[in-house]
């Protein structure tokens, strides 16, 4: 489970974003970090024996840092309000699909995807789903799937206007193929990180999108034609 401590820091650094109160409670950091490493850890270990590209993962490898990059955002606070961490062969820097779960006061969720791939990849995994579209809406439409993350996001920032260059506008995959971005979220409340059935709703939430994970990353795997 996640402390109600770590939640409260969270809540506390977004009041106060800066780096002289952030200094000052870094021992709260410290202890809020390692309580969601700690989680990852869990997560990861349970989750391998059911999906075995993850095995000898460990949280330093999935974990993003709480430092906000600055040099091309408007947004000048130094720090995230958040913890994350993407599980997936490669670590969070991986150009597969994985898992995701974040952890912020009142936007919590979990869930993975690819997510804003490069060109080269995007293509690859476009080219999967216009030839295997069957197999592509049986997972992500079966009543599991939609039970959990509803549908895939459909958010106007992963979404091209137009279906891209190369497929046929009446193509029955062009929802699809839009798409920058395929993930799939699934919220949850702060009362529910702070359960003892955190880790269990953690656990189902990934093994009902492993599926999904697997048909876009055996895509990637393929060698350039």
């Amino acid at each position: 489970m996640i402390y109600p401590s770590t939640l409260n820091f969270l809540k506390a650094l977004k009041r106060n974003n800066n780096k002289p109160w952030f200094d000052a409670h870094r021992k709260d950091y410290e202890a809020a970090r390692e309580n969601f490493a700690s989680f990852i850890g869990s997560v990861i270990e349970k989750h391998s024996k059911k999906d075995i590209s993850i095995t000898g993962l460990k949280p330093k490898d999935c974990m993003f840092r709480i430092n906000r990059d600055l040099r091309f955002s408007k947004n000048k606070t130094p720090y995230k309000t958040n913890f994350g961490a993407f599980i997936c062969f490669g670590g969070k820097k991986s150009i597969f699909s994985g898992y995701y779960f974040h952890c912020e006061p009142g936007q919590n969720f979990a869930g993975g995807g690819l997510w804003m791939p490069m060109p080269p990849e995007l293509n690859k995994v476009r080219q999967e789903i216009d030839y295997n579209l069957d197999k592509f809406k049986k997972i992500i439409l079966s009543k599991k799937f939609r039970s959990v993350y509803g549908e895939l996001s459909h958010d106007d920032e992963y979404m091209l206007s137009r279906i891209p260059k190369g497929y046929d506008a009446g193509n029955p995959a062009a929802e699809y193929l839009k798409m920058k971005s395929i993930i799939a979220e699934k919220e949850l409340k702060d009362a529910e990180l702070t359960s003892k059935g955190l880790l269990n709703k953690i656990l189902h939430a990934f093994e009902v999108l492993q599926p999904m994970n697997e048909f876009i990353n055996e895509s990637l795997r393929e060698p350039e034609d």
